[in-house]
């Protein structure tokens, strides 16, 4: 937008001198007051005021023109700068994309064709045929292959391979499944004798089970708990049979519980 047209939209009294001027007479011409040289004065002065605005309206009309001109070329020229600059990334896309396009396109004929192993490429030696003549003059003993005697020969030693690999795995130590249990046992009351209950207890002996660690603890009202720690083996000894051998001893043992059970 130009200066004159910001000019235009401003709300600027540029006449206000002879606006003043002229008011100024009106009310002294109503007081009687004579007016004749004031207003040839203000008539000069007018035309005088008037025509270097005039000259002013026109060169700022003109520097107006100019800048905007000048705003104008300058707004092209970065436009033009632009407009090249987003030619070149347009070409280096579309040649990436070339590229990718080639190397896709290698890429899926290399896929379709399937790679023979190498295996298969190596062709297998041809077996040495092995003749045997028994007689000079009788063409029919002629054996020209022997292919019974190889395949009596291959049957041996895959049957013989077969016995070494049952006896390696017949030698390998079997894996014993164990399991580590927490046993809770009860006594009737605070008069029971806690070291005749853990006697009993350990008395019970069975193969695959072995007793560790025991300590009390207390239950309340003077009542103390025996808590035995055993491993046993998971196919020889289960939670059941203990329970039973152990509440066989009724005199001392109220009742028998799993705190814990861990696998080994």
């Amino acid at each position: 937008m130009s200066d004159l047209q910001c000019l235009g939209q401003e709300k600027i009294w540029f006449d206000k001198s002879r606006y003043d001027e002229a008011e100024r007479r009106f009310y002294e011409g109503i007081n009687g007051i004579s007016q004749a040289p004031q207003v040839k004065a203000a008539l000069q002065t007018g035309k005088g005021h008037s025509r270097p605005q005039k000259t002013r309206e026109r060169k700022t009309s003109q520097n107006a023109s100019k800048t905007d001109q000048s705003e104008l070329l300058s707004r092209l020229k970065n436009l033009e700068l632009d407009n090249k600059n987003l030619r070149k990334v347009v070409d280096d896309l579309r040649a990436m994309l070339s590229k990718l396009e080639s190397r896709m396109s290698v890429l899926e004929k290399s896929q379709s064709q399937p790679t023979k192993p190498a295996s298969a490429l190596q062709a297998a030696p041809a077996p040495n045929p092995k003749v045997v003549v028994k007689d000079e003059e009788g063409d029919d003993d002629i054996d020209l292959f022997g292919s019974d005697k190889e395949d009596e020969e291959a049957e041996r030693i895959k049957a013989q391979r077969v016995q070494e690999y049952a006896a390696r795995k017949s030698a390998k130590p079997a894996l014993i499944a164990k399991s580590s249990i927490l046993l809770d046992v009860k006594p009737w009351d605070d008069e029971t004798d806690m070291a005749k209950l853990e006697e009993c207890v350990r008395s019970v002996q069975a193969d695959g089970l072995l007793w560790g660690a025991s300590k009390l603890v207390p239950v309340g009202y003077g009542i103390k708990k025996l808590q035995i720690n055993c491993v046993v083996e998971d196919d020889k000894v289960g939670t059941d049979m203990l329970e039973e051998e152990i509440t066989k001893f009724e005199d001392y043992v109220q009742s028998v519980d799993v705190a814990a059970f861990n696998k080994i």
